[in-house]
């Protein structure tokens, strides 16, 4: 289960990074905005997953 939500965090994070260059290419800056929120969103889940670990050992 962990690891199911550890690997929709890097998913999330990776949408987030193509999101955001693709709006820098085409000079679109909301596009480019919800990227950088995307890519936030997973760094978040990311680091709550690693943290749930820390303390599960």
């Amino acid at each position: 289960m962990a690891g199911d939500k550890k690997a929709k965090a890097k998913t999330e994070q990776v949408k987030g990074k193509v999101k955001e260059a693709a709006g820098r290419a085409v000079g679109n800056e909301r596009m480019e905005a919800e990227g950088r929120a995307q890519g936030a969103k997973g760094d978040a889940q990311q680091a709550k997953e690693k943290a749930k670990d820390v303390f599960k050992h």
